[in-house]
């Protein structure tokens, strides 16, 4: 058998985000999102979904993004958006619910059980989420993918 000519990517493990203070990051964002802090300086803070985490660093310095974004998967995208309203953040025209947070960085807030996206039911369990059940439309997509088949029992 051959060595392999480039490694295979398994997921995205954690995104780093630039923030201006990162007290300031962590209350914005735990307005609307739960989360485990586990490490936190005056330059930086892990917040973990599970087993992924965002890195807080400060030091924002470029413009607010137009396009580069990414996105967080939740139970309630509708309890995401009513909270950002009431605190004021103006939601970004489009099909998705995208937002700027103070820093310019662009986050889009997705449903978990709309898409492909899936955690193991051991994190599922760890999290308290084990309840959650993909739609059919997000388990045929990965059974078209050849990740099934796939479905919500447990």
């Amino acid at each position: 058998m051959t060595s392999p000519t480039k490694a295979t990517a398994i997921g995205i493990n954690h995104v780093a985000l630039e923030v201006g203070n990162i007290a300031e990051a962590l209350a914005f964002y735990g307005r609307f999102l739960n989360f485990t802090v586990t490490s936190q300086t005056e330059d930086a803070a892990f917040i973990y979904f599970g087993d992924q985490f965002i890195n807080f660093a400060q030091g924002r310095t470029q413009t607010p993004d137009r396009k580069r974004h990414f996105g967080i998967a939740v139970d309630d995208k509708e309890l995401v958006r009513n909270t950002l309203t009431e605190m004021g953040v103006t939601l970004l025209e489009g099909q998705f619910l995208d937002f700027l947070d103070p820093w310019g960085n662009r986050i889009e807030i997705t449903t978990y059980t709309n898409i492909m996206f899936s955690k193991t039911s051991a994190i599922l369990r760890g999290m308290g989420m084990d309840h959650l059940q993909k739609t059919d439309h997000a388990l045929a997509q990965l059974n078209k993918q050849g990740f099934g088949p796939v479905d919500n029992s447990r």
